[in-house]
């Protein structure tokens, strides 16, 4: 089987790897300590797969013989039955084996510029906006990410208008490239006396993080202002002029920041979103031929989709890409969507296997 070769190849070359890594003078540079240490990692669980599937193999091959050269009825009935469960064990790892293969996102290992603004809904969307914001930055904290912001924008009752935020770590945008679209809230406001269930909403927008080499900004396309900071921070954040916005002309993408104290800092910010969004039309417009080709199920481009619902009535989360419900909203909006995310990745991961 063609996969079997490729696995061998992929077996040779973590072995390769290992041995690369235990040579002084690999483990003295440290650049090259964490490439291969990275590379290793990616390919850690095509291993342990593939040799668990070598076992199977082998176990299969030793109960086939003793099905066609014992005499010992008892032993053969054994074996019988061993062979059963052991095809079924192959079949599931044949499955898994060929998902595991499917080449990997490019962009999966960034760190992202990671949107949270309010839609239809008044001051209810707002305050859904606000739990999102704080379901992301607890799902970072539970992932050991390191998180940073960038820009705020606060509204009534403790809710937000919009807030644009970094995060650094492990495959974050792998993790968080599904999130992107609209998400729905249904619950009983704060603001209503009558006890009916409103319906809000809020988009979020997950970009990659871009390095410069990946977009180039002609600086007499950009407009830049600066402002006094409107943010908490008290007294003297208002006193100097170190907020930036900058519009990129071309474009019309405006880009702000007034987290930091220092002008240069928000200004390096501000240009990281930039080149963030810039990267994201480029990728859309590099994706549209596909996408017209296939409409993919999970990773929609269109951002105004409607992906997710949260009904808290029922303690229910409905992602309408996938037909998956889940009754532990409670949990999932304090920052636990491991198990919704690992099925949004097995289900494209499934479709690209379908898509061949």
């Amino acid at each position: 089987m063609d996969f079997v070769e490729k696995l061998k190849e992929i077996k040779e070359k973590y072995d390769e790897i290992n041995k690369q890594l235990s040579d002084p003078a690999i483990v003295s540079d440290q650049s090259k300590l964490i490439k291969l240490s990275k590379e290793r990692s990616d390919l850690q669980e095509i291993v342990e797969t593939y040799e668990r599937y070598s076992t199977i193999q082998s176990n299969i091959e030793g109960n086939q013989e003793i099905i066609g050269t014992s005499d010992d009825k008892d032993l053969v009935d054994l074996a019988e039955m061993e062979l059963e469960e052991l095809f079924t064990e192959k079949a599931d790892l044949e499955d898994k084996v060929k998902l595991l293969l499917i080449p990997k996102d490019p962009d999966d290992d960034k760190d992202v510029i990671l949107e949270v603004r309010a839609g239809t809904g008044g001051e209810e969307a707002g305050l859904f906006a606000g739990d999102l914001y704080r379901m992301y930055l607890r799902f970072a904290e539970l992932k050991g990410w390191k998180a940073e912001l960038i820009d705020i924008n606060e509204a009534s009752m403790g809710g937000l208008k919009e807030a644009v935020l970094g995060l650094r770590g492990t495959n974050v945008y792998g993790d968080l490239k599904f999130e992107s679209g609209v998400h729905r809230v249904q619950r009983v406001p704060a603001t209503e006396a009558s006890g009916r269930v409103h319906t809000s909403a809020a988009s979020v927008v997950v970009l990659p993080e871009v390095e410069d080499v990946e977009v180039e900004v002609d600086p007499n396309e950009l407009r830049i202002d600066v402002y006094r900071s409107g943010g908490a921070g008290g007294q003297n954040v208002n006193k100097v002029e170190t907020a930036i916005r900058i519009t990129h002309i071309p474009t019309g993408i405006v880009v702000q920041c007034q987290d930091e104290r220092s002008q240069l800092k928000n200004r390096q910010k501000a240009m990281k979103v930039l080149k963030s969004r810039l990267y994201d039309i480029k990728m859309q417009e590099q994706n549209s031929d596909l996408a017209a080709q296939r409409k993919s199920m999970v990773k929609s481009g269109d951002r105004s989709d409607k992906i997710r619902t949260y009904n808290f009535p029922q303690n229910r989360v409905t992602d309408h890409r996938i037909g998956v419900t889940l009754y532990n909203l409670s949990n999932i909006i304090e920052g636990e969507l491991f198990e919704l995310i690992e099925k949004l990745k097995i289900a494209d991961r499934t479709e690209k296997l379908k898509a061949g």
